[in-house]
């Protein structure tokens, strides 16, 4: 595969990372590279089963960040090297650091809150097992594939830890209050099919299948799937299931109609609809969106 650009200890300005990442970068747990507006994040510790410490989260924060504000990727995908995707926490390494200082997060939110936050979809493949933070910090992704081989867990209750990231609010909105009881408080290890039927997982493949599926369907949200339209709907659809009525959606659509009716966007939609051709979006969410926290704020 060749990358426009890429980075397997690579440099990238980090300058709105949150303040981690002073400059330039140089990954060390994870590679980040850029082909056809995808930009593909890989966590890279195979000889420690892709193990999660605190060097990861912070990367793969930076990352995420890194990829929504490239104009020129439209669509994350998410996959690990070797036969796992990631087994938890590597409890070899640091994995609390300072948590009295002010600006802390916990670590699997480093990576959850950039992309829940994100403009951009993100599609997770599991090679393989991820337990514990390895499910948890991938939930709020768009789409989960998953390998034949892949095993999900949420074991923190076995190990006498809470569950992160978030994932006491994002198990139950995917796959119901009664089944997210069930695995986090069992802690249980089960198969790639029972979390597809239960709607965790979008869809199993065999090893082989795995990345090529997940490559398609990035490759059709980035020629597809105008990418302003992508920014709303994914922010919104999380922004409203906090909500206990259609009432905030209702005032939401009221900025974003108004918004798409006079969109380019709009006009190429209808125009490649009717004259049966491929779409040539070029609005960018950076740029042609208000600030969408600000639109999802009653």
């Amino acid at each position: 595969m060749s990358f426009i650009y890429s980075t397997t200890a690579g440099e990238l300005d980090m300058a709105d990372d949150g303040g981690r990442f002073g400059g330039e970068t140089t990954y060390s747990t994870i590679t980040y590279a850029v082909e056809e507006a995808v930009a593909t994040i890989t966590l890279a510790r195979p000889h420690a089963r892709n193990g999660f410490t605190l060097t990861m989260a912070d990367e793969l924060g930076a990352a995420l960040a890194a990829a929504d504000r490239d104009d020129a990727v439209r669509v994350v995908v998410l996959t690990a090297q070797g036969e796992y995707f990631c087994v938890g926490m590597d409890f070899a390494e640091p994995s609390i650091g300072d948590h009295d200082a002010p600006d802390w997060d916990e670590p699997a939110t480093r990576v959850v809150r950039p992309m829940t936050n994100s403009n951009k979809p993100v599609i997770v493949a599991f090679p393989g097992p991820a337990v514990g933070v390895g499910i948890s910090m991938t939930l709020a992704a768009d789409f989960r594939l998953a390998s034949e081989n892949a095993r999900f867990g949420f074991v923190f209750a076995r190990r006498g830890l809470f569950p992160e990231g978030g994932s006491t609010w994002f198990l139950p909105q995917l796959v119901g209050l009664a089944k997210a009881k069930e695995w986090m408080l069992t802690g249980r290890v089960f198969s790639a099919q029972e979390a597809h039927a239960a709607g965790l997982i979008t869809s199993v493949h065999s090893p082989d299948d795995l990345l090529p599926a997940a490559y398609a369907l990035a490759r059709e949200l980035a020629v597809a799937i105008a990418p302003n339209s992508a920014a709303v709907i994914r922010r919104a659809l999380v922004a409203m299931a906090a909500h206990g009525s259609p009432e905030a959606a209702f005032a939401l659509d009221k900025k974003t109609i108004p918004h798409a009716s006079t969109s380019p966007d709009l006009a190429e939609g209808i125009s490649s609809f009717l004259e049966k051709r491929p779409p040539r979006f070029t609005g960018v969410a950076a740029t042609d969106l208000p600030d969408l926290t600000a639109w999802l704020d009653r």
